[in-house]
């Protein structure tokens, strides 16, 4: 191993990490922390090669079980993206669930998300149930994260996937909410590249500093809200792709191949907005290349090599070209001018802890757990 210097600082000396996270810190030998905490999740949340089909059999059979005369035995989350399309084809075709599918359209579906959607349903011969957002409400919500100046301005639509999959677990009774999380390629993001997923206090309070509208028909959920969810409902998020060996370019050829899906050239740039934001508004304005974390996991999980990453972080993010139209689009779609947007973007970077939120009680739960063991 050996350490490296780049316009950011430090870089760690396994992954590729570096100091544009803040919090970042280093051993002796040049490793981070964020590839220590790898190594720990995947020990306390995967399984090994030997134990997987034992321990995947019994999720299966459990959520089986649980669905017995329900229209559904499991709602799964569909953007169009890899880990969605992924967990779809996994739970229909090789585990036999019968999924009631969801997809949450917030206006920045790509023609490509689209489609693969689409594709999927029909392939798959899934129920899909869609949520489409009001618009200018959302825009509006949308709005004041980035004026609020933190890099998670895609937290609205994360909160609201997360209510509405909860909303329909409840209406058809159902006890497992299969998602895409996994260890493999997400366990490695530093807290202030984005938080909040849960925090419905944050968006409320950013929405009262910078919005124009008050928050009527987002889907959301408190912490009162969150707790009948998991304890009284004893509704459980299953991330399936640690109960299997998850290869995300053996997953693409897959779904490739059985799905006719089409890779739209970056982790979640199935939207437009995320590739707009991750891809252009995180780099110029946080100087956050979010490829670090996840190439980074790619290197802990050996899926590619450190040399590989290295180089691939060197290329832009995406194309110059894309990412002008992009910006055209997303000032024009918000109604906003030019001058606004090169506000937004000028504006001092702050982070959630400069707002009101639940994160100390997140925590402060977190230990509350992690003591009882309780696995929830």
């Amino acid at each position: 191993m050996h350490q490296q210097q780049d316009r950011a600082g430090q870089v760690c000396s396994n992954c590729i990490m570096d100091t544009s996270d803040p919090q970042i810190s280093f051993d002796k030998n040049g490793v981070c922390n964020h590839c220590h905490h790898y190594t720990k999740v995947v020990q306390t949340r995967t399984f090994s090669d030997a134990e997987r089909p034992a321990k995947l059999n019994a999720l299966v059979e459990q959520i089986k079980a649980d669905g017995q005369g329900k229209d559904y035995d499991c709602i799964i989350g569909v953007s169009g993206g890899v880990d969605s399309t992924y967990v779809a084809y996994l739970v229909k075709k090789v585990l036999g669930l019968r999924p009631l599918a969801v997809h949450f359209d917030n206006g920045w579906n790509s023609e490509l998300s689209v489609m693969n959607i689409e594709n999927i349903i029909k392939k798959l011969d899934i129920d899909l149930f869609t949520h489409v957002v009001d618009w200018e409400e959302f825009k509006d919500i949308q709005l004041s994260f980035l004026k609020a100046s933190t890099p998670d301005g895609e937290i609205p639509t994360d909160h609201a996937i997360n209510a509405i999959l909860f909303e329909l677990a409840v209406k058809y009774n159902i006890k497992h909410i299969v998602n895409g999380v996994n260890v493999a390629t997400e366990a490695i993001l530093p807290l202030k590249w984005g938080y909040g997923y849960y925090d419905f206090r944050y968006i409320k309070n950013v929405q009262s500093l910078f919005g124009t509208q008050k928050i009527k028909t987002l889907p959301h959920f408190n912490l009162v809200q969150l707790f009948y969810y998991l304890i009284v409902k004893k509704i459980k998020m299953v991330p399936l792709l640690d109960y299997v060996h998850y290869d995300k370019a053996e997953a693409m050829k897959l779904i490739e191949r059985e799905l006719d899906w089409r890779y739209y050239g970056g982790k979640h740039y199935e939207s437009i907005y995320t590739r707009f934001f991750q891809g252009y508004i995180l780099p110029k304005k946080f100087n956050i290349d979010k490829r670090r974390a996840h190439l980074s996991n790619q290197i802990c999980s050996q899926q590619v090599t450190r040399e590989y990453a290295v180089e691939a972080i060197k290329q832009p993010t995406y194309s110059a070209e894309l990412q002008a139209g992009d910006r055209e689009y997303a000032i024009k779609k918000f109604g906003i001018t030019e001058g606004s947007f090169e506000n937004i973007m000028q504006a001092p970077p702050k982070t959630f802890l400069d707002y009101r939120t639940c994160y100390h009680i997140f925590e402060y739960a977190k230990k509350i757990k992690n003591r009882l063991k309780l696995k929830i």
